[in-house]
């Protein structure tokens, strides 16, 4: 990976949404100006919207732009601060431990308590979860993805992180960013976060691209998929937005069903190649279920 010194931070929300676009990413105008003030605010930047927006791929996108680390800590049901910060590796300590005392018995020698504490948690046998990753790695970029799934405790717990870039480790004593992390909260809103940590944070909404740029994005990403498929591909994955489903497709779908198709050999979408790869944009049997009866509506 590339140092921060060979890749400055861009100088405006132009520049970057340019750095971005280098590395596959199209930002509009608001996307750009929100994480380009997120580094000059050092600032976490909370992204909310529904599953395929793009949340995630952007923090990708802003590690590669910054030649940064990427650290990612998967948010789930009943995380809890231990997971995201550090841990002890209770089987070396047991190890080292053992191996203490058959060394003072062949010597005939009493262990002393004190020390024999002080070499258990040595930082050999700490283990470092995302957050103390992160703040240990300059320059680096945190993506705490799904927020919305753990609870309000973790909550807390990551506001303060997020406000003093420190923690305190009591075996080990304060570990404090150099360099605070670019961090990237991201929410599919399956419930709502409390505004104090979104007080903290600079705010972007994602929606699905329009079709003009979606079909910018297939291009950009699969630039052997025919232009008139990546249109075609594009505006019936907009229908089917509009459908109601379990699962609407997002970009990542979207990018999916057009590389199925162009191994499938398909330069234009047509109902049987349509019907036949229906998997790779839809990942419900009701909602495939219900493409499939309205298919002619979805590719007019």
């Amino acid at each position: 990976m590339s140092s921060s010194a060979d890749r400055p931070v861009p100088g405006s929300p132009a520049e970057l949404a340019k750095a971005l676009e280098a590395t596959g990413y199209l930002a509009d105008d608001g996307l750009a100006t929100a994480a380009y003030l997120a580094l000059k605010m050092n600032r976490p930047l909370f992204c909310e919207g529904e599953p395929g927006t793009g949340k995630t791929a952007l923090a990708q996108a802003m590690a590669e732009v910054l030649g940064a680390e990427l650290i990612r800590l998967q948010c789930h049901e009943g995380i809890d601060a231990s997971q995201a910060l550090y841990d002890w590796d209770f089987p070396r300590q047991l190890l080292h431990l053992r191996a203490l005392e058959a060394a003072a018995g062949a010597a005939s020698e009493k262990l002393d308590a004190d020390a024999v504490e002080a070499s258990l948690y040595d930082q050999r046998f700490l283990i470092a979860r995302p957050v103390l990753r992160a703040l240990r790695t300059s320059p680096s970029v945190l993506l705490v993805d799904e927020v919305d799934r753990a609870d309000d405790e973790f909550e807390a717990f990551l506001l303060e992180v997020l406000t003093e870039h420190a923690v305190t480790i009591p075996e080990v004593g304060e570990v404090r960013a150099v360099t605070p992390p670019l961090v990237v909260l991201t929410s599919n809103r399956t419930r709502e976060v409390h505004d104090a940590l979104k007080r903290r944070c600079l705010y972007l909404w994602l929606d699905h691209p329009d079709l003009t740029r979606e079909i910018a994005i297939l291009r950009s990403r699969l630039p052997g998929v025919p232009e008139r498929l990546a249109g075609q591909v594009a505006k019936a994955v907009r229908t089917m937005r509009g459908l109601e489903l379990l699962k609407p497709p997002g970009v990542a779908e979207s990018l999916d069903w057009a590389r199925a198709l162009q191994l499938l050999g398909a330069s234009e979408l047509d109902l049987d190649s349509a019907a036949a790869s229906l998997g790779a944009v839809l990942k419900y049997r009701e909602d495939a279920d219900r493409v499939r009866a309205q298919l002619d509506a979805v590719m007019a």
